[in-house]
């Protein structure tokens, strides 16, 4: 039996296996979508803005489809993605002096809302985002990562560039203040 034999068989499994990997990159990001939108809100701090890094970040993601097979945790994966590009969007936001949209034009939430309860948890959402807002953004990154992102510590420290000891810091403070706030309130 010669190469060329056999290499039809493995060509034939290649395809399938990449249309399962961007089959699998789609279902994730549909699945996450209104968590990375929420999570990209707080970190560039409008919605247009947001909305530019969902789309930015889904497109990094297809354009390194490639590396899939090699990625453990999809979910941090993409969200480090989007995360890298809301930083890049904020940065460039910050240059134009963009402002940010006013509260109730920008109601994003993280989980589909329960009818019955709606109410208060638009209330307790309004509370959260509001102490949110009042993290430093350094505090306010760690947080949204480890939440939303269901990054390890680890991986956050790995993303944002900073030691380990660092990310737990700022992820203590985020939550010491956060409970501060929440409990004035």
């Amino acid at each position: 039996m010669n190469v060329t034999e056999l290499a039809p068989e493995a060509k034939s499994n290649e395809p399938a296996e990449r249309a399962n990997l961007n089959g699998a990159l789609e279902d994730a990001f549909a699945r996450y979508q209104s968590e990375l939108l929420g999570t990209l809100y707080y970190c560039v701090g409008n919605v247009e803005d947001a909305r530019d890094a969902l789309q930015e970040s889904f497109i990094k993601c297809w354009r390194h489809r490639d590396k899939l097979s090699e990625v453990q945790n999809l979910k941090a994966w993409i969200f480090r993605i989007a995360i890298n590009t809301g930083r890049d969007i904020r940065e460039t936001a910050w240059r134009r002096k963009r402002k940010s949209m006013p509260e109730e034009n920008a109601m994003i939430t993280t989980k589909t809302l329960a009818a019955d309860s709606q109410i208060e948890q638009t209330e307790c959402l309004s509370l959260i985002r509001s102490a949110l807002r009042d993290l430093r953004q350094e505090e306010q990154e760690v947080f949204l990562l480890r939440q939303n992102g269901d990054m390890t510590y680890e991986e956050i420290a790995d993303t944002v560039g900073i030691p380990v000891g660092t990310v737990k810091t700022r992820m203590r403070l985020a939550l010491a203040k956060l409970r501060t706030a929440l409990a004035n309130r």
